[in-house]
């Protein structure tokens, strides 16, 4: 058998084992903007990489929804201290020590153009609902449906589908506008959030589902 994330005979497989059933939207969706700060998006830094491709589709989501009204979330990584973080955690994970809250390596780059009724959740793990209150706020909005953008899709992405999958969401991520330091990484772990969390979809289609939204809006 070949082994390749585009591979007909894997696909095969995994439809056959009983994953990637498609999930769908529902009626209520939220759009999720996971940790494009500086620290990730800039190459020059430690954890960056060149995410130009996925910040640009990321303002065509954001664009749409804000014209849709859709209630959107932004996410980044900080600490106080590195006791904050956790001794374990900072073993494995050494750059977070250098995540200081407030600095300009954890500030959102300014391309999003995050509003001040949008808003910026710290998390201290991957996952975007660990130890924060975003569940209870998409409850309160009574969203059904998440988006999920940004970076990296190995970790926080993928930790976040998992969470919201776990919690029932709709979970939608728009293929174009997640990406990662490593290109192999990016491509096994979207074939894997497409088996078993979230359908991965194409921006364009995600789009189009949103322009919906706005047009029964009016």
């Amino acid at each position: 058998m070949t082994h390749g994330f585009t591979s007909t005979a894997i696909r095969e497989q995994y439809d056959r084992a009983g994953f990637s059933g498609r999930v769908g939207w529902g009626e209520r969706p939220a759009l999720l903007v996971i940790d494009m700060a500086k620290a990730w998006v800039d190459p020059t830094e430690r954890l960056g990489s060149d995410l130009s491709g996925v910040l640009h589709s990321i303002e065509s989501l954001l664009l749409v929804a804000r014209e849709a009204r859709l209630p959107i979330f932004f996410t980044t990584m900080a600490y106080s201290t590195p006791a904050e973080i956790g001794s374990v955690v900072s073993r494995k994970l050494a750059h977070l020590d250098t995540m200081l809250r407030g600095s300009e390596r954890v500030a959102l780059v300014p391309e999003l153009g995050r509003r001040p009724h949008e808003p910026l959740i710290e998390k201290p793990r991957a996952s975007a609902f660990f130890g924060t209150h975003l569940l209870d706020m998409l409850i309160s909005e009574r969203v059904d449906t998440v988006i999920v953008t940004g970076c990296s899709t190995s970790g926080c992405i993928r930790a976040t589908c998992e969470s919201a999958f776990n919690y029932n969401f709709h979970t939608l991520v728009p293929r174009e506008a997640v990406g990662d330091r490593s290109a192999t990484a990016h491509e096994a772990n979207l074939f894997d959030i497409d088996a078993r969390y979230a359908d991965v979809v194409s921006l364009d289609s995600a789009l189009e589902h949103l322009r919906s939204q706005l047009v029964r809006s009016e």
